[in-house]
């Protein structure tokens, strides 16, 4: 009882803690600390081989392991379109072609094609942030929305849907022996559902927030727009198109590490097509590996957190009641799975965690193989997405630099209740016999 208090207790204080925008490498070992204390877990390694310490250092460092290099390039990627003009040309040409209120439209859909075509979601918030900067400064659009924007259009009806590189979309294959384009049919209206629902309230809560006064607040560190001659905008779009191209191609034989490559190749071509206006490059590059270590900074010690509540006793009876509950299948696992990526703040940590416990028994009983891959990702990408999420966390704070208090709202919106009714959608056609 004490244990499970404490993993609420614990979660609950970090949400809270992030809104209020206190320090993450503070907060979340705090939250993690108290988890270990209410399940009686050793603080030093000293006491026991099970304890705090360890296991709150192994996910942070596990994660850092795992993605230091593409944080690195991603962060340096998006400064380096920002330095050289690459992504002011693209965004003065997108205004005058499409007008500034097509603007949020034309980031949602860079985000959805980079998504899509198998680039990391994090390296898709470095490297689309630059140009959608740009774009609401042109459109005098209040920039608290930007992670919001970002957000929808990179985890929600494109990360899970039927196709997908991502790897939200990947792992049922292991355990149901699927393929990426499982129940693709319901997949597709899904995923038009959300894009039209979301891209509704995205310009709702836009149109809104305008007529109560809100506009575009220029900051000290926003890149300067000066009288200079920019770059065509094709070298804007060429680096972008390098990276998408470069990891799908690279993406079956090296994995994630096909990003790398993608990531490299699309600095070295920003570097030798836009080379003569780049204005501050040492500063870019500085700025870049800076904001790369508060990014990974942050994310990891939020992923140390989930760490030791893995480990917590009541973490596991958790995960036993949520695997276990009767009734239809499909909406046991959707159920399982939000909950469980909600308590961890990972899409992929709710499945993986889910789905060996969930796939045996369900696929034994009957359930199509098919329909359960596609509510297991789908119901992944809803609640992962509440404020202590690594991808959140991250997006909001390190890459668009602005506080949960300003900034969840949109973002919670967009990346929570639009895939929630997107998961609803989806086990209502699935009952129709879809």
């Amino acid at each position: 009882m004490l244990s499970a208090l404490g993993l609420i207790g614990g979660l609950a204080l970090l949400i809270v803690l992030t809104i209020r925008g206190m320090n993450l490498l503070l907060a979340a070992p705090l939250c993690a600390l108290l988890v270990a204390l209410s399940a009686g877990m050793a603080v030093f390694p000293q006491a026991a081989e099970s304890n705090f310490l360890n296991s709150y250092m192994d996910g942070f460092t596990g994660f850092v392991a795992a993605w230091f290099f593409i944080f690195l390039l991603g962060a340096l990627f998006g400064k380096l379109m920002e330095d050289c003009g690459a992504a002011e040309s693209v965004a003065n040409w997108i205004v005058q072609r499409f007008g500034t209120q097509r603007a949020p439209l034309a980031i949602v859909i860079a985000c959805a094609v980079l998504t899509y075509g198998g680039v990391s979601l994090f390296v898709v918030a470095f490297s689309v942030y630059p140009l959608a900067l740009m774009l609401f400064r042109q459109a005098d659009l209040p920039r608290r929305f930007i992670p919001g924007v970002i957000g929808f259009g990179s985890v929600t009806f494109t990360m899970t849907s039927a196709g997908s590189p991502e790897i939200q979309n990947w792992i049922p294959i292991k355990y149901l022996g699927t393929t990426p384009y499982a129940a693709w049919e319901v997949s597709a209206v899904v995923a038009l559902a959300m894009a039209v629902t979301g891209y509704w309230w995205m310009q709702s809560m836009l149109r809104r927030a305008q007529q109560r006064g809100e506009h575009f607040s220029a900051r000290y560190d926003d890149p300067q727009l000066v009288q200079r001659k920019l770059p065509h905008p094709l070298a804007g779009v060429l680096p972008l198109l390098v990276v998408l191209a470069t990891s799908y191609a690279l993406h079956d034989r090296l994995q994630e590490s096909a990003l790398l490559v993608a990531l490299l190749a699309g600095c070295l071509t920003t570097l030798v097509i836009s080379w003569r206006h780049f204005m501050q490059l040492n500063q870019a590059v500085h700025q870049g590996t800076v904001g790369a270590l508060v990014a990974i900074g942050n994310t990891s010690a939020v992923v140390g957190f989930g760490a030791v509540a893995k480990a917590s006793p009541a973490f596991a009876v958790a995960v036993e009641s949520m695997t276990g509950i009767p009734g239809d299948p499909l909406v046991g696992a959707a159920v399982a799975v939000s909950a469980i990526a909600a308590l961890t703040g990972s899409a992929s940590g709710g499945q993986a965690i889910a789905l060996p416990e969930l796939a045996p028994g369900y696929l034994q009983a009957g359930v199509d193989a098919e329909q359960l891959h596609r509510v297991v990702a789908i119901s992944s990408g809803a609640l992962d997405s509440l404020p202590h999420n690594g991808y959140v966390v991250t997006t909001i704070r390190a890459i668009c630099g602005e506080s949960h208090r300003q900034a969840y709202g949109p973002m919670g919106a967009l990346t929570v209740i639009v895939p929630l009714g997107g998961l609803a959608l989806a086990l209502l056609l699935f009952s129709l016999g879809w």
